[in-house]
């Protein structure tokens, strides 16, 4: 005879474990990545240099300084209780672009910005900008952590990404640096 008592159990578990990853949104961590005015607590505060156009959106992204961890899924790591932070503003029309994230305590955290010029919400190598901090020269492949990461103070932190675009088979800032 065969019990039934193990397969009613992960019946009803199946759907508990599947709630436990946030349903695929583009909103997922901005809530706690907007800076309040005048903000005071830990964050950074990133000046965009290098932007090839005024066109799309800035995305600004920060992750756990680690390589399983940085560019992940961000539901994976929402769920998982790691940092995700994200910031989605329109470029402006003019001026200097600044952006403002707020991590959770100070420390060092993988930081990554995205020029979406043809705002698909995805990196496509032949149009749109990438950037992280520590603006590590880039090869064909994402750089590691450590090379893409800053230390957030308990305050505001000064940060400054550089934007690569597609140059012949790769990518690189428009202007030396």
């Amino acid at each position: 005879m065969i019990s039934l008592v193990p397969v009613l159990s992960l019946v009803t578990v199946l759907p508990v474990a599947a709630s436990t990853t946030p349903a695929s949104t583009p909103d997922l961590g901005k809530a706690e990545a907007r800076c309040r005015p005048a903000e005071s607590g830990p964050s950074f505060a990133l000046e965009v240099k290098g932007l090839k156009d005024r066109a799309g959106k800035l995305k600004l992204e920060v992750y756990p300084a680690n390589d399983k961890d940085f560019l992940a899924d961000d539901n994976v790591l929402i769920s998982e209780d790691k940092t995700f932070r994200r910031v989605e503003v329109d470029v402006p029309a003019s001026g200097p672009v600044r952006l403002c994230v707020r991590v959770p305590e100070p420390g060092r955290y993988a930081v990554s910005l995205l020029h979406d010029r043809d705002e698909n919400r995805k990196f496509g190598w032949k149009i749109d900008g990438i950037g992280f901090a520590g603006n590590p020269r880039l090869g064909f492949n994402k750089p590691r952590a450590d090379r893409a990461a800053a230390t957030a103070q308990s305050r505001p932190t000064p940060l400054s990404i550089v934007l690569n675009y597609r140059r012949g088979l790769g990518v690189a800032p428009l202007a030396s640096r």
